[in-house]
């Protein structure tokens, strides 16, 4: 299962999104002008990453169905 690259990739990708998301988070928290100037980016990159995300967790079912 270890041995799988398709779940090491979406595996992968859900680290992605987490490391993102708590760039956003932790931008946010500071409160500072970065989290104004860099938000709606980070954002766009979070939403992009779930994107890819759960299109290869859907792939990945998809393919392991049989």
């Amino acid at each position: 299962m270890t041995q799988d690259p398709l779940l090491i990739l979406v595996v992968l990708a859900c680290l992605a999104v987490v490391v993102v998301l708590m760039l956003g988070m932790g931008g946010f928290a500071k409160g500072s002008g970065w989290a104004q100037k860099n938000s709606n980016k980070l954002m766009r990159y979070r939403l992009v990453s779930q994107f890819v995300a759960v299109l290869l967790i859907v792939l990945y079912v998809y393919l392991r169905q049989n």
